[in-house]
């Protein structure tokens, strides 16, 4: 017996048409002439314009007096913070995680910022001999985890400075031959690679012999909102930064970020 749900569904074309119109002016990014909209959008100026003239009078599209040029207007606005508002970076992680985690056959984690700092909040783990674990609630070391370096490179926080110091200092007063010049040293320049590949790194920070990289995540304020962390046994995750498990880590963080409303810049 077959079921209506698996019946194509009719639609209303005219709609769809005009939506064409909505997606050409989202694509713009900037207030745009009819003619270029009608033919972004694949149909005679005439007939975009019949369209425009009720996307304006719903609040979807506005004119320009002055300029004749087109724009999206309030009501597109408010239906797009409306969606935003209800983006949930965990639950929207979970399919990309086992995606990367599948590709990498490496252990892959979403972290968040947490009251005492980054925070792991989910996992997705290979099969076989050759994981690393972690545990959903861990939080991770601020100045020396691949994750931490990830949130301190990229997240604006007034937190920041002061766990990064107190971390610091505890390991300089429990570490004989290790002064806090030298930490302060080492992690600058962590920041700065981080900056400058797109993705923390850190080895044996949680484990001997343990590679981790972190990539951030942003949302549509471009704000990070996360962090993309994978870690692996020296030897069996590549640890150059441009190789291809590194490459899929950041690929990932950036398709959350996509779907989070971000648009992509360079890091």
């Amino acid at each position: 017996m077959s079921n209506d749900l698996d019946k194509p569904r009719q639609g209303i074309q005219s709609i769809e048409v005009g939506a064409r119109l909505l997606r050409a002016l989202a694509n713009s990014g900037r207030p745009t002439m009819l003619r270029d909209l009608a033919k972004d959008a694949g149909m005679p100026a005439a007939k975009a314009h019949r369209y425009l003239v009720s996307f304006v009078r719903m609040g979807l599209v506005e004119q320009d007096p002055a300029s004749s040029r087109y724009a999206l207007g309030p009501f597109a606005l408010e239906l797009g913070l409306a969606c935003l508002g209800r983006l949930d970076p965990v639950r929207i992680a979970g399919p990309i995680l086992d995606e990367l985690c599948e590709a990498i056959q490496e252990t892959v984690a979403l972290a968040v910022w947490g009251n005492r700092g980054p925070t792991i909040v989910r996992l997705a783990e290979p099969p076989g001999p050759i994981n690393v674990t972690l545990r959903a609630g861990t939080v991770l070391p601020l100045t020396t985890s691949a994750t931490g370096r990830a949130f301190s490179a990229f997240l604006r926080s007034p937190a920041l400075k002061r766990i990064a110091d107190d971390e610091m200092k505890s390991l300089a007063a429990a570490t004989p031959g290790l002064t806090l010049a030298e930490l302060k040293r080492d992690f600058e320049a962590s920041q700065s690679e981080a900056k400058e590949n797109g993705v923390g790194r850190a080895s044996g920070s949680l484990s001997p012999g343990v590679n981790g990289f972190s990539a951030p995540v942003f949302d549509y304020t471009g704000e990070m909102v996360a962090a993309v962390t994978t870690l692996g046994a020296v030897g069996h995750l590549d640890s150059r930064v441009d190789s291809a498990p590194i490459t899929a880590l950041k690929d990932a963080a950036e398709q959350l970020s996509s779907l989070l409303g971000h648009a992509a810049t360079p890091l």
